[in-house]
C-alpha cells in the first residue's frame, strides 16, 4: 500500500472510512474533499469532513485515528504525512432540513468510501450560497454539475424546499450550461 503522502484526497478519505467501519463506525464524506473527488481536483479542498451514523463518541474515534498516526488538534485530526485533514461535523446527514436518502459509494485501493451522490453535492455546496451567499460555494457547484450527472429536477424542488426558487431558476442555467 502507498503511504499517506503518496495518496490522494480519495485514497486518504477510504482508508480514513474503512477503518472506522472495522471498528462498527459508519461514515459519510461530504463538504468540499467531495467537489475535490467528483473534479479530479479542479477544485482543492484539504478538509475531509466526515458525518458519523450514529454516535460512538469523539473518544473512540479518535483513539482509532491515532492508531493510524493521526494526532488530534482543536477539532481535526492531522498526520504528519499528509496535507489533509479529517474532522468530524455534528450530525445528522442533512442538506439545509433535509436528510440525505442516498449516499454514494466509491471504491479505492484503500477501501470503500461512501460520500455524498454528485446531486446531493450540488445541494451541499448550493445551501452554502444560498443561505451565506459563499460564491465559491456556487462555483464549485457548477463544477460537479459540468462532470457527474446531477438531477435538476431534485435539485430544483430541494431549492424551492430551501425558498430558493427564484434564487434557483437564476443560476440554473449556469448550472445546466455545464452539463
Amino acid at each position: 500500500m502507498k503511504s499517506l503522502r503518496e495518496m490522494s484526497i480519495g485514497e486518504i478519505a477510504a482508508y480514513v472510512a474503512e477503518h472506522l467501519r472495522q471498528s462498527g463506525i459508519n461514515v459519510v464524506l461530504t463538504g468540499g474533499s467531495c467537489v475535490s473527488i467528483y473534479t479530479d481536483n479542479r477544485y482543492q479542498s484539504y478538509d475531509l469532513d466526515f458525518i458519523e451514523e450514529g454516535s460512538s463518541g469523539r473518544k473512540t474515534i479518535s483513539g482509532i485515528l491515532m492508531k493510524l498516526g493521526f494526532q488530534e488538534k482543536d477539532r481535526y485530526f492531522i498526520h504528519p504525512d499528509t496535507p489533509f485533514f479529517v474532522e468530524f461535523p455534528a450530525g445528522p446527514l442533512a442538506i439545509g432540513d433535509e436528510p440525505v436518502r442516498e449516499v454514494a459509494n466509491l471504491e479505492f485501493a484503500t477501501g470503500t468510501l461512501r460520500l455524498l451522490s454528485p446531486t446531493d453535492c450540488v445541494k451541499d455546496r448550493l445551501a452554502h450560497y444560498y443561505h451565506w451567499k459563499d460564491r465559491q460555494c456556487l462555483d464549485q457547484a457548477v463544477m460537479v454539475a459540468a462532470v457527474s450527472q446531477v438531477d435538476m429536477e431534485e435539485i430544483e424542488r430541494w431549492s424551492r424546499h430551501e425558498g430558493m426558487e427564484d434564487e434557483f431558476q437564476r443560476i440554473k442555467e449556469m448550472l445546466q450550461a455545464k452539463t
